[in-house]
């Protein structure tokens, strides 16, 4: 049953991903022809400025993840609702707070961006832009943390396949028009509204919830365990774009454009991020249900397959993206003359700082899995100190660049710190297995890269000439990162070719 779960939130996950990566493409474009790369930018920090609203969720949706897995195995439905309870009550007071926050940031953030916009132009900007977050805190929030406990995160997903080609045919239809960007904002808002609110009737529906549950407020009080990681995760997400939002009126070097060329660049690179994220998928909450039944065995070995195809799969797609990103930015752009897009240095530091982030998946899911965010938060901190100095410290010298090798940095310091502690604490194994991961997929990159350099490139001017080169590409990298695997992990390249065929096998008799 848990590979069966697993193997739909994979695919489910996998069809968002392409479909949310294929609309990120179209629709900036679009918007940036329409609007210019100084809306765009400006747009993307107040999504990015009304983002830093989850820092008041403390960590609450990993630990009440963690704290869901037992009475869901158990079946004890009113311990669950107790749980769903509390959050809901956690999550609505978010919610109003949000309010007030949004009010705050519709009054400052203005005089940001007051040399190219008068005050009520991105006031009622802001205003627009927040009612789909509001949404989704007041009415969606812990119903989404109930379904990825409980191994359905392709409920989620498929809702959000909806909401996005919904909203993608909405906003061409608006550009189409002509119409002002507040209109278009104000289209996508509502779109995305409807989402929680869709999800709410589904738990309604399928779990029938006690709303008069006493609320259980235990995993609500180990909020604070979880905040470290929660902090992290939202300064990866964020720091960069606020900090060259602050930069771009004090540093001669950037502007606010340089937001927009950031925010594509980071549309493409974090596109290839959600693509290995999807694959693991329902995967936390698999590992957290072998964990609650205490099937260590199991686990182990299961551990060794996820491993194994996380490495490999990021590897491919990042050795990919590294080589391809600048010939597809040079066609996205293309006749764009208000900020320069062509950035190498820039394209390869956020390439590098996604693919150390992607390998740690599988170390962070199974450690959260196991509730051990208590343990572990010291290294969240220490992640978010770097990120937050080192950007401070670098952007001026190196401005963007700067920026992006702070978030590498951070990065790799947090990845090598959850490999040290799953494998002393919970997979009891040598560290030296994860470096050997590393020195054996960092090779086959290299490797991968020099043959690509030995064949000719053509000159790429549209899409079709950049998709041809591109799928010869991930041929070559295709077939040297799996051989190169293959041949240092063939046991965990067997099992995992077992779990799969068995997957199918299961979903053909479900047929």
């Amino acid at each position: 049953m848990r590979s069966k779960l697993a193997l739909r939130n994979m695919v489910s996950s996998l069809l968002l991903q392409f479909v949310t990566m294929v609309c990120g493409i179209i629709l900036p474009r679009l918007f940036i022809g329409a609007y210019g790369s100084t809306v765009n930018g400006t747009a993307a920090s107040i999504t990015q400025f009304l983002g830093y609203i989850v820092l008041f969720e403390a960590g609450v949706g990993g630990v009440v993840r963690a704290a869901l897995y037992k009475p869901l195995a158990e079946g004890d439905h009113g311990r669950v609702s107790s749980i769903l309870c509390a959050t809901d009550r956690f999550f609505r007071k978010v919610a109003l707070i949000f309010v007030g926050y949004c009010v705050l940031i519709a009054c400052l953030f203005p005089f940001f961006v007051r040399e190219y916009f008068d005050f009520l132009y991105t006031a009622s900007l802001v205003l627009i832009i927040a009612v789909s977050t509001f949404s989704q805190y007041y009415f969606g929030m812990s119903r989404q943390v109930l379904l990825q406990a409980d191994q359905k995160r392709f409920v989620t997903a498929e809702l959000q396949i909806g909401t996005v080609l919904l909203n993608t045919a909405l906003t061409v239809l608006l550009i189409r028009l002509h119409c002002p960007v507040h209109v278009v904002k104000l289209g996508t808002a509502l779109v995305y509204a409807l989402r929680p609110v869709l999800l709410r009737l589904y738990v309604r529906r399928h779990y029938a919830p006690d709303p008069h549950a006493v609320p259980d407020n235990s995993a609500i009080r180990q909020r604070w365990d979880g905040f470290g990681h929660h902090t992290a995760y939202f300064l990866h997400t964020n720091t960069d774009i606020f900090v060259l939002t602050v930069f771009s009126g004090v540093l001669r070097s950037l502007r606010i454009a340089d937001v927009s060329v950031y925010s594509v660049y980071y549309s493409v690179v974090s596109g290839m991020e959600k693509v290995v994220a999807a694959f693991s998928s329902g995967i936390e909450a698999a590992f957290g249900n072998m964990i609650a039944r205490e099937e260590t065995e199991t686990l182990q070995k299961n551990f060794r397959v996820y491993e194994f195809f996380s490495f490999t799969l990021t590897t491919v797609l990042f050795t990919c993206t590294g080589i391809l990103l600048l010939p597809f930015i040079a066609v996205y752009t293309k006749g764009i003359t208000d900020a320069d897009y062509i950035r190498p240095l820039f394209g390869f530091l956020l390439v590098a700082a996604e693919a150390v982030y992607c390998i740690r998946i599988p170390y962070n899911n199974v450690t959260l899995a196991a509730g051990h965010y208590r343990q572990t938060r010291n290294g969240a901190f220490l992640e978010a100190g770097i990120n937050i100095v080192g950007s401070l410290v670098l952007i001026v010298p190196m401005g963007m660049n700067g920026v992006a090798l702070a978030t590498l940095l951070a990065m790799a310091v947090r990845t090598v710190q959850y490999a040290f502690y799953l494998s002393k604490e919970i997979l009891r194994r040598p560290i030296t297995v994860f470096f050997g991961r590393c020195l054996v997929n960092l090779a086959a990159c290299a490797l991968t890269v020099l043959a690509v350099h030995l064949l000719p490139m053509p000159q790429i001017i549209s899409y079709r000439q950049w998709a041809l080169y591109g799928a010869g590409v991930f041929a070559v990298c295709a077939l040297i990162v799996l051989s190169i695997n293959i041949l240092f992990y063939r046991r965990d390249f067997r099992n995992l070719w077992i779990v799969f065929k068995n997957s199918i096998q299961k979903r053909r008799n479900v047929l």
